[in-house]
């Protein structure tokens, strides 16, 4: 626990728990709110009275739609919005970008073309199909981190993300090749592929323990490294660290963590651009009190928006991707018409 506190310590510690009491709090009500409402015939009223009655027999269909349908999809939504929040953190944080995102950078689009290969090779179980993520997500952080270091890109903000988006469009393009030649493939992940929790168990999570649990233990070391690295990279060395080890633990994780989400509910975009662009307006911008609040807001918006893709075109659903890009593209458009680029 020393460790912990120390690794990740900030500063007015009263005002930002206080903060993230109250982010926990909404958090909790969000939650209450995604097992009461669908797309279904259970509305409300049937839903509360099968939650109260959780633990008996009683509840029939109601009680089926709760455990089996939404709750499921509550816990995914609530492990990808933390993993794809604290990716986008991170991921702005060693590139020095407010507008990195794994969505924007490619980071998304290679996970989600190494499972569309792994479905065209005949991949069929979870474990494996996390593990392909996280290799394709490792190569797009890569590519991300290779255009950084090119001078003109990587120093322009709005460079890389062009750069970005032409790896992604690349990657897209690959992966509708595959769709149209392999029909199987097309309908296994034809859905899954614009990103939604709808059908997803609780059996998706076991796969991502593992690595999850990996990237939770590399943040905590690399908590201090990187505020220190935001001061500049020869006071980082001033201080006992060192910046390209930094940098490239900090890539794994991203990998770990984007690879992860997207095997589990799809390429979800602008959720690791408008967490810690929230988590900053409120916490400053100190990457240690960023990842803090990023830890509820992200499941915070996924969640929310999970709910509001249930509801706006019932009995249907939206997909979770269309409604998280019309949350983050005003985002998006707000950062890049500012007077000038917030500098992290």
């Amino acid at each position: 626990m020393r460790v912990l506190t120390h690794c990740l310590s900030f500063g007015k510690p009263r005002s930002l728990i206080g903060l993230w009491l109250g982010l926990t709090g909404l958090l909790a009500a969000i939650a209450l709110s995604s097992l009461l409402y669908g797309a279904g015939d259970i509305g409300p009223a049937r839903a509360w009275q099968a939650l109260q009655h959780m633990g008996t027999a009683s509840g029939g269909e109601a009680r089926f739609v709760l455990t089996e349908l939404r709750m499921p999809r509550l816990w995914i939504g609530l492990v990808v919005g933390a993993a794809l929040g604290i990716a986008g953190a991170l991921l702005q944080a060693v590139t020095r970008n407010p507008l990195a995102e794994p969505g924007l950078l490619g980071v998304s689009a290679g996970a989600a073309f190494a499972v569309t290969l792994a479905i065209l090779w005949g991949a069929d179980t979870a474990t494996l199909r996390v593990s392909v993520a996280q290799l394709g997500a490792l190569g797009g952080c890569l590519c991300v981190l290779a255009a950084a270091r090119l001078q003109g890109i990587g120093d322009d903000p709005i460079r890389l993300i062009l750069a970005g988006a032409i790896l992604s469009g690349l990657l897209h393009s690959l992966s509708s090749l595959i769709l149209l030649y392999d029909q199987y493939t097309a309908d296994e992940i034809r859905f899954w592929v614009v990103g939604s929790l709808a059908g997803r168990q609780l059996d998706d999570l076991v796969p991502l323990f593992p690595s999850l649990g990996i990237a939770a233990l590399l943040i905590v070391m690399l908590a201090r490294p990187l505020a220190a690295l935001a001061l500049g990279e020869h006071v980082a060395i001033g201080l006992g660290h060192h910046p390209r080890l930094v940098r490239l633990l900090v890539i794994v994780v991203v990998a770990l963590l984007v690879g992860g989400a997207t095997a589990a509910a799809g390429p979800i975009a602008f959720v690791g651009l408008v967490v810690p662009f929230a988590a900053r307006a409120l916490a400053g911008p100190d990457i240690r009190r960023t990842l803090w609040l990023c830890l509820p807001l992200g499941p915070i918006v996924v969640v929310s928006a999970d709910i509001v893709s249930r509801l706006v075109v019932p009995p249907s659903e939206l997909p979770l991707g269309v409604l998280t890009a019309l949350i983050g593209a005003p985002v998006l458009i707000g950062v890049v018409r500012g007077r000038r680029l917030p500098t992290l």
